[in-house]
């Protein structure tokens, strides 16, 4: 614990020089040494205690990791949970069907017995945490190489995580921190049965589209309502008729007296992904060469799925879930593009760089960092074409369902081709699961036109690094390809692999032109060559020295660790934005439903909004959650320090009370996930009274409103 309290007394004295109030993704652990004084000086009514405790009930107990992605909060005592709309969309949509449309049409459960449950769907409520840097680091040692170090880091890790699960009760996680130079473990309970309580109509949860994504002012009522389900003593337990809403630890409070500029304002969640250590190299690295190929691979799929989705309303449905997460990244990696080159970001880093190495130079630091710098440099000199080959490979493995089917259905197949009869009868009814489950959710005319397109772009653009061998051979006709691949192919049918089913052969599945298409551009993104792996080891180990060194040299400027999916809170105000002519509002850090209805176009599959909605607005029908100014609030900003993993994630005002949801990122401030913008960086947040509006007065479902805690 020594070297532990060696770093808290580091971050204690360097926190007021370099971490603004809006800045950083913080562990609630820390709280009460690190943040709660100057958290109290902005509005925080709450103690550390309060917010994370382990032996009594706080407000962490109300957070929950929803579906492994998102982040989702407890807002009454019969379990009923709050996210976004997009974190339900999948769930959502996998419930309806054309004729019961609940992603077009919403959906709000009568009573609990008509919530809906989804096939697979689970939320994780965070128990506890620690720190196990001193015991992982005293494993490993300076002469180790890269898999040495990491064997023997996995070997303790698998220990620490049977030490604490209390015999499978629990989810045990240890992660990294810092590069590798910190250890911490965190200990989860999960549910799995989790139903469907309400979604607005898809034109109010995704209104503005694409459009509107990342882009402020918005206007889009982005949330959606489940409810945890346990055993009749609160324990997980997978799905039953018998099993009854889960009696949570604590439930958040909601307040809907509205939000003023410079209000305080917090957010629990878990963000997904930072890199704010990454090196220059790495930065230019994304610029030039890997985000432009993700963008356009991204791109290609979605048109060729948008082509089918046009068309029918059941096809729709299947690639909708799809579309829209390829669509989120398409955008946020041009607007990583667009905001990195703008603000010159890797100059910036370089210039850091360039200091750093000088330190790392001094005879008392060149045996250990010397030459760390230059490594890092040649890493991703070697590699900057290599990264532009994976990024459209990747994309076409992420829009296509045949792209990574031999390590899916493939491998099941294979599986199950060389089990013996009596293994094969039990495994037989999964695998016909799976394979019905696979045609549900693709449509065979898009998924040629997918394949067509992606293997194309793929094999023109990848100039600089070899291509598949497999992709190399088809020459320029890549209709003809496809055709013949879909013809030969027993993934191409479900009755000619449920007859598989009855006369299996390895040989069928391991030659067919489908799985080895799929297998060889697998094998091809994950091989290297060795001058690559000498160069990626190297790497490794040099950036993890990097860190340590910018913290020991005290150049770095960030004091609390990337964000990987594990429970952080940020905190900052209500803060608006320049003002801009295209928002109504009399100050630019909220939105009106005037402005939604402004932005409205009959029939636009992004701009659309149901005709109850229009008349309600015309005739003021807000009811108790209208401003006190008179109008309807739609969504507001704050300037906490958020990512993706954060949506879902509730906003909190001083005591801790619901005051909004978070849902999305700015645009001008895209390259946050690497460097933290002070002035521009924005969280765009759905206001609770806009919420609670959409539930009560325009859907009718004053029930659901009734179970939770509403403080005016």
């Amino acid at each position: 614990m020594k070297q532990f309290k060696v770093t808290l007394v580091a971050f204690i004295l360097l926190i007021g020089s370099f971490a603004r109030a809006d800045e950083g993704m913080w562990f609630l652990m820390f709280i009460d040494r690190l943040n709660q004084r100057d958290m109290q000086k902005m509005g925080l009514q709450l103690t550390a205690e309060e917010i994370y405790s382990i032996n009594n009930h706080s407000l962490k107990d109300a957070i929950v990791q929803f579906n492994g992605g998102c982040t989702a909060e407890v807002i009454s005592k019969d379990g009923l949970l709050l996210t976004n709309h997009h974190c339900g969309y999948d769930a959502i949509a996998e419930l309806s069907t054309p004729e019961t449309n609940y992603l077009k049409n919403g959906y709000w459960a009568p009573s609990k017995k008509e919530e809906l449950k989804p096939q697979s769907l689970y939320v994780r409520f965070f128990v506890r945490m620690d720190d196990v840097s001193k015991r992982i680091l005293a494993k490993v040692n300076a002469g180790m190489t890269e898999a040495e170090r990491e064997k023997a880091i996995n070997q303790e890790i698998a220990l620490i995580e049977k030490e604490n699960n209390e015999g499978g009760k629990y989810t045990v996680s240890v992660r990294s921190f810092f590069q590798g130079n910190e250890f911490y473990y965190f200990v989860y309970q999960d549910y799995k049965d989790v139903r469907l309580v309400g979604t607005p109509p898809e034109s109010v949860g995704k209104y503005g589209g694409d459009t509107d994504n990342w882009e402020w002012p918005r206007h889009t009522g982005d949330f959606s309502m489940f409810r945890v389900y346990a055993d009749a003593n609160g324990n997980p337990a997978d799905y039953s008729t018998s099993n009854v809403p889960l009696k949570p630890k604590r439930h958040l409070k909601v307040n809907i007296s509205g939000v003023q500029e410079n209000d305080f304002a917090m957010i629990l969640g878990y963000p997904g992904r930072t890199n704010r250590w990454m090196p220059a190299g790495g930065i230019e690295q994304n610029v030039k060469f890997a985000y432009p190929a993700w963008v356009e691979g991204s791109k290609t799929g979605m048109d060729a799925m948008k082509k089918y989705m046009d068309q029918s309303d059941a096809v729709n449905l299947i690639y909708a879930s799809k579309y829209a997460g390829v669509a989120n990244y398409w955008k946020n990696r041009q607007g990583m593009i667009d905001a990195l080159s703008k603000f010159q970001t890797a100059k910036l880093k370089a210039e850091q760089e360039a200091k750093f190495n000088k330190w790392a130079n001094k005879a008392e630091n060149k045996a250990k960092y010397g030459n760390i710098v230059a490594t890092i440099n040649n890493y991703y000199k070697l590699t900057n074409e290599k990264s532009r080959h994976d990024n459209y490979l990747q994309q076409l493995l992420r829009t296509s369902a045949f792209g990574t089917i031999a390590r899916t259905l493939g491998r099941q197949l294979s599986g199950y081709a060389t089990a013996d009869a009596a293994k094969q009868v039990e495994m037989r009814p999964e695998i016909e699961a799976t394979i019905k489950a696979f045609f549900q959710e693709m449509y065979l005319l898009a998924e040629k036109d997918i394949l067509k397109a992606q293997l194309a772009l793929y094999a023109t653009k990848s100039i600089g690094y070899t291509i598949a061998p497999s992709v190399s051979k088809i020459g320029s006709d890549y209709d003809k390809y496809v055709n013949s691949l879909f013809a030969l192919s027993l993934f191409t049918s479900e009755e000619k692999l449920m007859a598989f089913l009855d006369l299996p052969s390895e040989g069928m599945v391991t030659n067919d032109p489908i799985y080895v298409l799929s297998n060889d551009l697998i094998l091809h993104l994950s091989s290297k060559s060795d001058e690559i792996a000498k160069a990626q080891n190297d790497y490794q180990a040099s950036f993890r020295l990097l860190v340590e060194g910018l913290r020991e040299s005290k150049m770095a400027p960030i004091q609390y660790p990337d964000a990987n999916s594990t429970l952080r809170l940020t905190y900052g105000k209500v803060r608006s934005l320049p003002a801009d002519k295209r928002n109504d509002a009399k100050v630019n850090f909220y939105t009106t439903m005037d402005g939604l209805v402004k932005k409205y176009k009959a029939g636009d599959a992004e701009f659309d909004l149901p005709a109850r909605m229009l008349e309600m607005h015309k005739n003021k029908d807000y009811g108790q959650y209208a401003d006190n100014k008179g109008y309807m609030p739609v969504c507001f900003l704050t300037d906490n320090d958020i990512t993706g993993g954060n949506s879902g994630s509730p906003v909190l005002n001083g005591k801790g009370e619901l005051i909004g949801l978070a849902f999305d990122g700015n645009i001008e401030a895209m390259a946050g996930d690497v460097i933290f913008d002070d002035k521009l960086q924005r969280t765009i947040n759905v206001d609770i009274r806009y919420v609670l509006w959409l539930i009560e007065k325009f859907s009718g479902a004053k029930h659901i409103v009734d179970e939770m805690n509403v403080i005016k």
